[in-house]
């Protein structure tokens, strides 16, 4: 059946109110035939025996917990109000059962998630929670932790049918995170986690992932004192062994160093010169302060929403799983355990040097309304992403959404166009007419190294193409650039056209290559390598920083190419594999349209600029965005489903 078709579930109750009648709870551990006693087990811990025990269909087959999980959500009983699934690798704190019944019966049309790993957001989540008092608090888009996750009886059964339908291979709580925003249902986070995560080696094959257990968690589940969930607009964490914020902006969040983050809000310099003075720690210069700056960013966060001091032992506690979780694909169990005093003694000095410096406030948002640059087109939010990232290159800049007109561009110096031929075609004729009615001194048209495509050459400069080529896509750029220079040579304004390679990054367009192979290395096809083909790329940070230094500098040249690098074929492949999941190889005979290489030589001489940013951290950010944050509808808090799932 189809979720949608549900009332319940396109238009999910808030009230904390009990559901009109009695919870009637069913569930199932789903298992690995090679665990199927320890998840007999599991069930019987449930004395009300209504927890099935739900074997793998195909347990010679690729290791995914996406095939189990099918049948563990449609074993919902006939009379069941909730159904609850466990995966088969879990402890369960004392009481859990009859916790939660009462959690059903307390949130009926929510989703509820007992655990959250301290490797991920939502573990993060739980530790901000912890430290401002929240019993609950609603997940960050990402992946729904499945681990013990509690879901309304017939959204639990319309689950199976998805998948099915659109599973394509996605990892298995990426599927539930994008059934339950097609359903509108909102994902609770319980802080803490009443189940935690053991220690055997993973069947479904997120070994890799490392040492895994909860954010912070209780081994008895009482009774909460209220069901009042947190919602936070910022939420500092430590993964991959990089200190990050998910910052909300407007109806949507960006992933930012923490280090972005804290220059954006004034106290960057601040969280430096503490960290200096701090008393000397035996972590290396790198994980020190990544840890210090995630910590003091939590102090900062903390003190905007209380003015309470955190629990000392809930403080101690949550820090004392920051460091596993930041670093867990990088070392053992063991060594983690060696790592976990100083961490925590780390982050508890920042947090207390965040509150002080918090408390103190913050700086105020710059105002995009009164930026003297202005950034039209951009699909999705990659254009509002650009203009805050040329405010962070001291190029203060503002969105302006289509449809754009002159006093939308009233008082803005410089305009900086993303071109889109192909998704938005007469978008730019529009711009045009607004930012010759409103005066503009500079356009700055950000187009593609696609307009290079097909070329004979195997390098090419700003001065290689002089007339139309003849690739249909490449044409289409060309156009726009055309388009650009006739404007400019009607209207007396200078034009300036930059030509990034493939960008990379979140928002970055999904018909490159870089997001083409991590789509398919998330669904677990193999990649089509061609021979002999390079790939040129642009960290989307270069690019932000690229267009800053054309636009401090006086428009003397009409064209920049931008890289931030260059791949061979099989060193493309491997980055993928790195950083999103490794998948076969299938090598092509077919070298597929040429795609020749920018020289980038121009904008290094004449504007001694040179691209800076980690394309490792690049990619992964990419691979985190096409599968944690392209679901449609945020999962955090109650709204209606008005996404695309």
């Amino acid at each position: 059946m189809d979720p949608l078709s549900h009332p319940s579930a396109s238009n999910p109750a808030t009230s904390t109110a009990l559901t009109h009648g009695p919870v009637k709870l069913s569930g199932a551990v789903m298992a690995h035939p090679r665990r199927a006693e320890a998840a007999r087990l599991l069930a019987g811990r449930d004395a009300q025996g209504r927890v099935a025990v739900v074997l793998d269909p195909d347990p010679e087959g690729p290791p995914t917990a996406l095939r189990t999980a099918n049948p563990a959500w449609s074993c919902v009983a006939q009379d069941a109000t909730h159904h609850l699934v466990l995966q088969d690798d879990v402890v369960l704190a004392e009481g859990f059962f009859a916790h939660a019944e009462r959690v059903a019966a307390a949130v009926p049309h929510e989703a509820v998630a007992f655990y959250a790993g301290w490797e991920g957001r939502n573990g993060a989540v739980v530790r901000l929670a912890a430290l401002t008092g929240a019993q609950w608090a609603y997940a960050l888009q990402e992946h729904v932790p499945c681990l013990a996750l509690l879901l309304p009886a017939h959204v639990a059964r319309g689950y199976a049918q998805f998948a099915a339908e659109h599973g394509a291979g996605w990892p298995y709580d990426v599927v539930m995170q994008r059934y339950l925003n097609v359903c509108g249902v909102p994902v609770r986070l319980s802080v803490p986690s009443t189940v935690d995560h053991t220690e055997v080696p993973s069947i479904a094959g997120n070994s890799t992932h490392g040492w895994r257990r909860a954010a912070h968690y209780t081994s008895e589940a009482a009774g909460p004192t209220t069901y009042d969930c947190a919602d936070f607009p910022v939420v500092p964490f430590y993964q991959y062994g990089e200190a990050r914020c998910a910052v909300q902006y407007g109806t949507e969040r960006e992933y930012v160093e923490t280090e972005r983050y804290l220059q954006r809000i004034g106290l960057l310099e601040h969280s430096h010169a503490t960290f200096a003075a701090a008393v000397p720690s035996p972590l290396s210069e790198q994980v020190a302060r990544a840890v210090w700056m995630t910590g003091f960013a939590l102090g900062t966060v903390v003190a905007g929403l209380t003015t309470e001091a955190p629990d000392p032992s809930v403080a101690r506690a949550v820090m004392e799983s920051l460091g596993p979780g930041g670093l867990c694909e990088d070392f053992t169990a063991e060594e983690l355990n060696e790592l976990v005093p100083p961490i925590r003694d780390l982050g508890l000095a920042a947090l207390e040097e965040g509150r002080r410096a918090g408390s103190r406030g913050v700086a105020p948002a710059a105002d995009a309304r009164a930026a003297r640059v202005a950034v039209t087109g951009g699909e999705g939010g990659f254009g509002p992403q650009l203009a805050r990232l040329l405010g962070d290159v001291g190029q203060p800049a503002g969105h302006v959404p289509h449809p754009v007109t002159g006093k939308d561009l009233d008082g803005v110096a410089h305009l900086v166009h993303l071109g889109s031929p192909a998704t938005a075609p007469g978008r730019l004729a529009d711009v045009l007419a607004a930012a010759e009615e409103a005066g503009v001194e500079r356009l700055v048209y950000a187009g593609s190294a696609a307009v290079y495509r097909g070329s004979a050459e195997q390098v090419v400069t700003e001065e290689t193409l002089t007339g139309p080529p003849h690739d249909p896509v490449a044409l289409a750029w060309w156009r726009e650039e055309e388009q650009c220079r006739q404007w400019g040579e009607r209207s007396g304004i200078p034009v300036q056209v930059l030509r990034p390679a493939q960008p990379v990054g979140p928002h970055a367009p999904i018909d490159t290559t870089p997001a083409q192979w991590i789509h398919r290395v998330w669904t677990r096809k193999p990649l089509h390598l061609c021979p002999q083909r390079q790939h040129q790329v642009v960290d989307y940070r270069d690019l932000a920083g690229a267009l800053g230094a054309v636009l401090a500098a006086r428009p003397q040249h009409p064209v920049f190419h931008v890289a931030s690098g260059t791949y061979e074929e099989e060193e493309l492949a491997e980055l993928i594999s790195v950083v999103a999941r490794r998948t076969p190889w299938e090598r092509l005979s077919d070298p597929g349209v040429r795609q020749p290489v920018m020289a980038t030589d121009l904008i290094g001489t004449a504007l001694h600029w040179q691209g800076s940013a980690s394309l490792f951290d690049g990619m992964r950010a990419l691979a985190q965005w096409l599968a944690c944050d392209t679901h449609g509808t945020a999962t955090g808090g109650p709204r209606r489903a008005d996404g695309d799932g």
